[in-house]
């Protein structure tokens, strides 16, 4: 726990006076606001030297207090407060404290007080401030984006320090000092903390009702939240005003959708971004490339996208390519264009420094690199050697960067790759980059320098061409990257905890704004084995961004890689993938829409089952499949807790009753998938070799009967895949609402939008599950089942029109 004994507390409240949002108080000898955002959101914020900074980071992208808010402020002797419809924000003022409840009394927080009962609200100490707060040990936390562990976050502490976990000169300071046997000792342990990315928002679940609040602390600077204790948290930042956005929820993902509100949601991605992704660190050459490709094509393995690491350049030079490795790279691209593939490069924000190398020369001349107090230009070492880097907090660097991406897509990369940009600076100590032309210590900037990378990167392609979705995969970030980018685990290993690791991980990241991530497949770091990467595979392919990454090194790694047997089975995970695609494209519009993840903990769809509070190794996918992977070696089978709900077994069709635990098979073809009863499941009939220009004339809908009465919603978007027009429209949204009442199931299906060209589908084949209908009327016409196997299926000759289908069980 942080010590601190020499931190002044805030304990006086002077005047206290109301605003149109909210009330200003005078507290010892700086003023606090509390501004009310929504019903059921509040901003506090703490000045220093009596000036508030408006704008602490770059993570919300609205302006907070645009939307109106009824209210009512009051006073006693004792306190001020603020009620909504919601909740009450409560300022006491003898001693100074801020509590927030609901208007049912259940507590959102509340002040902490130490063993002399002295409340400890705010507190500060040369410009580190922290905030104490009230929790049971029983209560649970989560959240914290992307962090090692359990997904349940109680019992630890946690950095928030954008870090290269893998370098030993960026992790060596959270290593250092570490009793032997304790993990976070290790970088590589499923312990170790801090990791790539940092946002600072987290969810606080009281015990027993269930109950969730938030905090998100707008502050970029480095920060620290302990949740070791038994009876409080603290949340400390070593820099930086206090600015926290308070969530009264109490529902998760209510609180989700407010969260992203203010910091944005995951852009639609293009179709192909959502397909199977091969990558690999390689010393490639042009033809080692076109043969990759054509080896997924003539093994019939999916595949959307071929990856270049770092080998691709001129020296490690950014934006250039070897041209001995590559002497027509263009027509590289264009051939595996031709064939469906899309080509991503590595693109690091390290600039070699070599005068007369086009880029650094532009960046020198532009003035847009980071320098340092003196005003050098600051140089740190990746791996061209010595490297400068531009100082994205200013908008002259973010748009000269973007404009460089342009061009490096415009030449036919499909997409871009952010690495090492927390940033990395090797053996060079960060400290003396400063951001703003100097003005700002590296401490205020560093959490978010990925966050302006990509924020430059995608403008750039926006502007560039403007009718494309854009594409940036980026290793760090800080709240609101969602906006811009995906991202990936960063370097993980070829071990069976990594894999274990990832499931939490990508819960984390889900719940914290972020839909579209992923670990790589098989593990990065160390040399996979056949049956880690046929797990791997088979889970990795039910994630939301799938791709396959290896370091240079390492055993192969490919598809192909372990031979015939293990091919044959990871062919059929990733065909699996892409005959789910309309099934996960629409759970990407949904993330889109309302911040939802698409790799959901069992918690963010089930909170009041406390059963599955602590379950992080299944998740859902999207809002109707269940998936259980299997985490160590020699797994025969592995117990599955199914929550509330029918479930069928989506291997043997078996329906099981949810709130309930099962033993689930695991042999080596498959790891345990489930799909909810009452859902329907869009589905390609058959995966295509990838995603390029697929529009298929049929889709199946897989109906799975649920066992008890009741409505269940599912939902199918199908648009372009690849340009922004299905934003304005050009798309067909279809709604699914299945309800079951005695023996009748009938399936209503509502559709909206303006459509687009490429459409094709004119027919629905209905699949039903749990049940054998001798036909299904869809309206006055009886149809009858068809020959397909899988169960009954039922030809309905609809494309994009509103039907309701109803059979009988």
């Amino acid at each position: 726990m942080l010590q601190t004994d020499h931190f002044i507390r805030f304990e006086k409240v002077g005047t206290v006076t109301g605003t149109d949002r909210g009330l200003l108080a005078e507290v010892e000898s700086e003023q606090l606001r509390v501004d009310l955002v929504s019903d059921d959101v509040v901003r506090v914020k703490m000045s220093r030297g009596g000036v508030f900074d408006e704008s602490p980071t770059f993570a919300v992208c609205v302006d907070p207090m645009a939307g109106p808010v009824e209210f009512a402020l009051a006073r006693d002797e004792e306190r001020v407060t603020l009620t909504t419809s919601a909740m009450v924000v409560s300022l006491w003022l003898a001693p100074f404290r801020l509590d927030v409840h609901r208007t049912d009394g259940s507590a959102v927080v509340e002040t902490a007080a130490d063993e002399q009962g002295r409340y400890w609200a705010y507190a500060t100490l040369n410009d580190t401030f922290t905030v104490r707060r009230r929790c049971r040990q029983e209560d649970a936390v989560f959240g914290l984006g992307e962090k090692s562990g359990r997904h349940n976050r109680k019992g630890r502490d946690f950095t928030m320090w954008n870090t290269d976990v893998l370098s030993p000169d960026a992790a060596g300071e959270f290593t250092a000092g570490k009793a032997e046997g304790d993990p976070r000792g290790d970088r590589t342990s499923v312990e170790f903390d801090p990791f790539y990315v940092t946002i600072p928002f987290f969810y606080h679940q009281t015990y027993p009702a269930g109950s969730m609040a938030a905090s998100f602390m707008d502050n970029g600077y480095r920060g620290e939240y302990e949740f070791s204790a038994h009876d409080e948290y603290r949340v400390t930042f070593r820099g930086g005003q206090w600015t926290e956005y308070i969530f009264a929820g109490p529902d998760m993902p209510q609180i989700l959708t407010r969260y992203t509100a203010l910091t944005g949601r995951t852009q639609l991605p293009p179709l192909w971004s959502l397909g199977y992704h091969q990558c690999r660190w390689f010393d490639y050459t042009e033809d080692a490339v076109e043969a990759l490709g054509r080896r997924h094509r003539d093994d019939e393995i999916p595949c959307d996208a071929l990856w270049l690491d770092i080998d691709y350049m001129d020296g490690y030079r950014v934006f250039t390519w070897d041209t001995e490795k590559f002497p027509d790279a263009p027509g590289m691209l264009e051939r595996l264009s031709d064939q469906g593939f899309k080509v991503i490069t590595i693109i690091d924000p390290g600039v070699k420094w070599d005068p007369g190398y086009a880029v650094f020369d532009e960046g020198v001349e532009r003035d847009v690199f980071c320098r340092t107090a003196g005003g050098d230009t600051y140089i740190g070492q990746v791996w061209p050697g010595n490297t400068a880097f531009p100082d994205f907090v200013t908008e002259e660097a973010r748009e000269w960067w973007g404009g460089l991406n342009a061009k490096h897509v415009q030449s036919g990369i499909a997409g871009i790759w952010n690495d090492m940009n927390e940033p990395a600076t090797g053996s060079i100590a960060p400290d003396g980059m400063r951001f703003g032309r100097g003005e700002f210590a590296h401490e205020r900037y560093r959490n978010q320098y990925a966050l302006l990378m990509a924020m430059g990167t995608t403008q750039g392609l926006q502007d560039a061409m403007p009718e494309l979705r854009t594409f940036i995969l980026s290793r760090a970030g800080f709240a609101g990257i969602q906006r811009y980018a995906a991202n990936w685990m960063g370097d993980n290993l070829s071990r069976w905890d990594h894999l274990w690791l990832s499931i939490a991980m990508g819960s984390g990241f889900g719940v914290s704004g972020q839909a579209f991530v992923g670990a790589d497949v098989g593990g990065f770091a160390g040399s996979s084995d056949p049956e880690l990467f046929t797990r791997w595979m088979q889970y990795g392919v039910l994630t939301p961004f799938c791709r396959n990454h290896s370091m240079i090194g390492n055993v192969d790694q490919y598809a192909w890689a372990f031979g015939p047997v293990v091919e044959d089975i990871v062919r059929d995970a990733i065909r699996l993938r892409y005959r789910l695609m309309p099934y996960i494209y629409s759970a990407f519009v949904r993330a889109s829409l309302t911040g939802e993840p698409v790799q959901r903990p069992m918690v963010f769809d089930h909170q009041y089952d406390g059963t599955v509070r602590d379950i992080d190794d299944q998740y859902l996918f999207g809002t109707d499949l269940l998936v259980a992977p299997v985490t160590e070696a020699g797994t025969t089978s592995r117990q599955v807790h199914l929550p509330d709900g029918d479930w069928y077994d989506w291997h043997s069709a078996e329906l099981h009753r949810g709130r309930s635990f099962v033993v689930a098979s695991t042999p080596m073809d498959r790891i345990p998938v489930y799909a909810r009863g009452g859902a329907v499941i869009p589905m390609w009939e058959t995966a295509p070799a990838s995603t390029d220009g697929f529009h298929p004339d049929a889709i199946e809908l897989h109906v799975f009967v649920p066992h008890s009465d009741g409505a269940h919603t599912s939902r199918l978007v199908e648009d372009d895949g690849l340009t922004t027009a299905s934003v304005d429209g050009a798309a067909w949204r279809t709604t699914f609402t299945l309800t079951r009442s005695g023996s009748q199931v009938t399936v209503a299906a509502q559709v909206e939008g303006d459509g687009y060209p490429q459409f094709r589908r004119e027919v629905f084949h209905l699949v039903v599950h749990g049940a054998q209908p001798t036909a299904v009327d869809l309206g006055d016409v009886s149809v009858a089942p068809g020959p397909q196997a899988g169960g009954a299926t039922f030809v309905l000759p609809v494309a994009a029109e509103d039907f309701t289908a109803t059979f009988h069980v």
